[in-house]
């Protein structure tokens, strides 16, 4: 402690002063990033009257978990669930299979239409066919209200995430390493899966949870490609339920009040789905951070 206070006497006014108003600035931040989740979850336990007022501010009032219990016992909150499991996880495992070979593939020299690929690649990023032709070419695949139109769709395969991660072969692994492996008989095909894809770790994390987090997050696929609910992800089900004031019809009629028990809880009803909804995203960003904090500067720094 003392050698702190030595150190801090040491400093020059200016310093301190300056180290100050960055600490300011970053608790500031801290508190408009943060505070719109706080809200969310001191809401979902509060009366929904006091939070349409503007009375719950920093503390929950007229506590109730009645919220999450209507939640938790509604199935359409776990068929959304389940669909949406299945829809991210299957849909990421498909993404970085076609994503990690194209863009090993485009980081080769030796591959001479590379270029030529990586311009229709990134010309996509910029011009694509419309919502209309889109949904014709769906249709004539028999995809129209079917699971695998989430899984293989046009985003399949993010033009973004391939450039990100071709990059990164380009510049991480070295090209020695192939011609060492050349010389033992090694092919394409098994430097790519026994050497590169170990040694890509740190992308393969971030351009995955990448693709996890979108293809959580989706929502339009389901909106225009689905009918039949019993297929529709969790965000559909999220957006049926912010829409409408009367989702829960058994938690309407309970109480003897008429629909009016309902009313009064809607906001915590909402607010917590809005929990229960991203709450896997969010606890799962943590493990990821180190892998986050290597791909963010994938490609930055080369020589």
């Amino acid at each position: 402690m003392a050698a702190v206070l030595q150190r801090l006497k040491a400093r020059k006014k200016s310093d301190l002063m300056f180290d100050f108003i960055v600490y300011a600035i970053c608790i500031v931040v801290f508190f408009i990033v943060a505070y719109p989740l706080y809200f969310i979850i001191i809401a979902s336990v509060s009366d929904s009257t006091l939070v349409s007022t503007g009375k719950v501010l920093f503390f929950p009032k007229g506590f109730s978990l009645f919220g999450y219990q209507e939640i938790f016992q509604d199935s359409r909150i776990w068929i959304g669930y389940r669909n949406t499991l299945i829809y991210a996880i299957g849909g990421t495992l498909i993404s970085l299979l076609f994503t990690l070979p194209a863009a090993y593939v485009l980081s080769r020299e030796e591959f001479r239409a590379r270029r030529l690929l990586m311009f229709f690649f990134i010309f996509t990023m910029f011009f694509n066919g419309g919502l209309i032709p889109t949904y014709l070419l769906m249709k004539d695949l028999n995809l129209i209200d079917t699971m695998w139109v989430f899984i293989f769709n046009p985003v399949t395969v993010n033009v973004f995430n391939l450039i990100i991660t071709r990059t990164f072969f380009e510049n991480t692994i070295p090209k020695e390493l192939y011609e060492a492996a050349t010389m033992d008989g090694c092919s394409h095909f098994k430097f790519f899966t026994a050497i590169v894809l170990p040694l890509s770790k740190a992308v393969i994390s971030v351009i995955g949870l990448y693709y996890l987090v979108w293809h959580w997050n989706d929502f339009f696929t389901g909106l225009i490609y689905i009918r039949d609910y019993s297929i529709q992800p969790l965000q559909i089900v999220l957006r049926d339920i912010l829409l409408s004031n009367q989702v829960f019809q058994e938690g309407a009629g309970s109480g003897g009040t008429g629909g009016g028990y309902a009313q009064r809880y809607a906001d915590q009803i909402k607010y917590g789905v809005i929990i229960v909804s991203s709450l896997p995203i969010l606890v799962l960003y943590p493990f990821m951070q180190k892998y986050f904090e290597k791909g963010v500067m994938i490609g930055s720094v080369k020589g």
